[in-house]
């Protein structure tokens, strides 16, 4: 039947692959044009694209470059402006008289007047005693001034004009500015030994950040400043790059010659402009990203990708409309092959109207349809016959073992003259028999269940001279849930023979009925000797030859159990030497 079966498949197969061949007329113009098109719009949009962002980044490094020539220019025409300054007071002082110091006075005053960026000029002997200074404020005492770098490098290089980093001004007592400063030697050749002077231009560092903040590189884009040694004169996050926060590559920055660099830090592409800035010696680095400069490129990309998806529509559109017709009937007929394939046969004798290629198709179809159910049908009529036969073998197997070890123990008590308990015995014989016949019916109430379990264990209690004692706890409101029948008896069957009857203390065994969310767990305790991993697998597998093990027992009870719910229910067995065992039995919530 299942040779058949695939001869059949095989047939259909082939007498479809005859008739809907790769090499049609309506595949050959669908990929042959949609291919060609696309292909040809590819390569063109490649090369475009290629070209356009090439010299867009080119175009990008080259307007960048021109605004940090003209942030540098005005820069460095405001420190030059500076300089003059410096130069001015220096030319005043070498010519006039100490003793005439009015003038010069005149002068700082003046200066502080005309160039509200100027905070304070000061005028100090070579050995740091205040000369002049501009405006007259409370001098700050402990401000000593022959322990400043920026004098002491005056001192050795008069003739340089050294400007110092970004810091807070504490010449006077109640002004804490931040400031930039120039420094300058000057000479005094009036008199005939000739003194030297360290001249101080204290200038407002918010003109050098208004110069620096005006320049922009994109959203994101910036620039900073900083001198030979690193230090930073200016940078839009300087907090927080001295708080830990952030970084910036000035050690690489100052390796570089002055130019336009393509680089990549943290992870970003990026343009870096070095420039230096003259009279100074700083260096002013610009950083801009190239996924915002670049704005073009992203233009460029969507113009692409409309133009690609406008040609995709347009494609799709004519090869739809050429194969329509001839498409049209061969659809219908794979809507049908779907829902087949996902299990839907509710299909009676499907007509396509179509050319005679599509009419064979769906004939094959058809047949095939029809076959299939017959197949399902004699196979779900095959596995539920094998599903009740095995149950039943199964049952078959439990009921001679445990009547076997019961009739034994009615024997045994009957040959020592235990009469006492010959008929308690035999009732509880009769009314496990009656639970186990149960009028023939594969499921019982878990209150039948347990009963068939306390009828057992009351006989084994007097067979093993109440060796052993037992506790069932079932809450009443489980009485409604049904169960397979006979899954506690060879349980409590394991727990005496290998457990309690190895220990020399008495024995206990309980049994406990819960219910969870979705199913009932059964319980079954014993302070046993305890079974190994490796017997644990033997008693679950029926690997266990003992004449009295009832692994074949534990066995058959939970291949019923998933015969009959499915594999996510059956039993667990957890168990430790000289502690005990613990046998779970999970079975659904089942009321009829």
């Amino acid at each position: 039947m299942k040779k058949d079966k695939t001869k059949f498949i095989k047939k259909a197969y082939k007498r479809s692959k005859k008739h809907f061949r790769i090499d049609s007329l309506q595949s050959v113009i669908t990929l042959s044009f949609t291919s060609i098109t696309l292909l040809a719009m590819i390569f063109i949009g490649i090369a475009f694209y290629s070209t356009f962002s090439e010299n867009a980044e080119k175009n990008a490094a080259s307007s960048m470059q021109q605004i940090m020539n003209q942030a540098t220019l005005n820069l460095e025409n405001y420190l030059h402006s500076m300089i003059e300054i410096s130069d001015l007071i220096q030319n005043k002082i070498s010519k006039t008289s100490l003793g005439n110091l009015e003038e010069i006075d005149a002068i700082l005053s003046l200066t502080l007047e005309i160039r509200e960026d100027i905070v304070s000029v000061s005028i100090y002997t070579d050995n740091g005693n205040l000369l002049l200074t501009a405006p007259k404020h409370q001098f700050d005492n402990s401000y000593i001034v022959t322990q400043q770098n920026w004098f002491l490098n005056s001192l050795d290089t008069p003739n340089d004009y050294l400007f110092q980093p970004p810091h807070v001004q504490r010449l006077f007592e109640d002004r804490r500015p931040w400031v930039i400063s120039l420094s300058h030697g000057i000479t005094n050749d009036i008199s005939s030994l000739p003194q030297h002077f360290i001249t101080n231009v204290d200038m407002n560092f918010s003109v050098i950040e208004q110069l620096c903040s005006d320049v922009v590189l994109g959203q994101r884009g910036y620039i900073y400043i900083v001198d030979a040694s690193g230090n930073i004169i200016y940078h839009p996050q300087q907090q927080l790059i001295y708080a830990g926060l952030r970084q910036e590559d000035i050690e690489e920055a100052l390796k570089k010659e002055p130019g336009s660099y393509l680089d990549t830090y943290q992870g970003e592409k990026r343009i870096t402009t070095v420039m230096n800035i003259e009279h100074a010696n700083w260096t002013m680095v610009g950083i801009s990203f190239l996924d915002e400069i670049v704005q073009n490129r992203r233009n460029l990309n969507a113009l692409i990708f409309i133009i690609l998806l406008f040609g995709i529509v347009f494609i799709v559109i004519a090869s739809a409309f050429i194969s329509f017709k001839i498409s049209q009937p061969i659809k219908r007929l794979e809507l049908q092959m779907n829902k087949v394939e996902r299990g839907d046969f509710n299909i009676d004798n499907l007509e396509v109207k179509g050319e005679d290629e599509v009419k064979q198709l769906t004939k094959a179809f058809n047949l095939m349809i029809i076959r299939i159910k017959q197949l399902m049908s004699q196979i779900i009529t095959e596995q539920e016959a094998k599903r009740k036969s095995e149950i039943k073998a199964l049952q078959a197997q439990i009921n001679p073992h445990f009547l076997y070890n019961t009739l034994d123990s009615i024997i045994w008590m009957n040959e020592n003259k235990k009469y006492d308990g010959v008929s308690e015995m035999t009732a509880a014989l009769a009314k496990l028999f009656r639970i186990s016949l149960s009028k023939g019916n594969e499921t019982i109430s878990i209150c039948d269940e347990i009963e068939h379990a306390r009828s057992y264990l009351i006989i084994q209690k007097i067979r093993y001279k109440n060796k052993f004692a037992f506790k069932i706890d079932l809450p009443p409101n489980l009485c409604q849930y049904k169960t397979v029948k006979l899954i506690l008896q060879p349980i409590i069957e394991n727990a005496i023979y290998h457990g309690i009857n190895k220990i020399q203390e008495k024995g206990y065994i309980f049994i406990n009925v819960v219910k969870e969310d979705t199913f009932i767990k059964f319980e079954i305790i014993d302070n046993g000797y305890g079974i190994s991993k490796e017997n644990i697998k033997k008693i679950i597998n029926q690997e266990s030859t003992s004449h009295h093990s009832s692994g074949v027992g534990i066995k058959n009870v939970n291949e019923r159990i998933k015969l009959s719910y499915g594999s996510d229910y059956g039993i667990k067995i957890d168990s430790e030497f000289e502690v005990g065992t613990t046998v779970s039995i999970k079975v659904p919530l089942v009321t009829e």
